[in-house]
């Protein structure tokens, strides 16, 4: 599955995730949130700068659920957030679409916690 973006053809995996992080821009990220059927808001923002900070500040760390949870929950002050807020933002599994919007590649992990 490729995106179409500027004039141009920008790769990715066949499960939407781009072949190289260097290709997203804030821009991309909201030609694959429409593809992904999400509109973005300062909350889906957050999630993605922060998975997004994880991974390139941090050796290609990928947060797993409870981690992302915490650090939202910090970030927006809830300290009781449950996973629940974060499904309601990225429907499709919020570890894995808000990585996807966020132009990182698929993670390896099964998820959960």
């Amino acid at each position: 599955m490729n995106y179409k973006f500027d004039g141009n053809t920008i790769e990715a995996n066949d499960n939407g995730f781009l072949n190289n992080v260097d290709d997203w821009s804030e821009q991309l990220a909201e030609v694959i949130a429409a593809a992904e059927d999400v509109q973005l808001t300062e909350r889906h923002w957050d999630v993605i700068n922060y998975l997004r900070d994880e991974y390139i500040n941090n050796a290609g760390h990928q947060p797993n659920m409870r981690k992302i949870v915490k650090a939202m929950g910090d970030a927006w002050g809830d300290k009781k957030l449950e996973a629940k807020a974060l499904y309601d933002l990225f429907p499709l599994n919020p570890d894995k679409q808000a990585s996807k919007i966020g132009g990182l590649p698929d993670t390896k992990r099964k998820g959960g916690y």
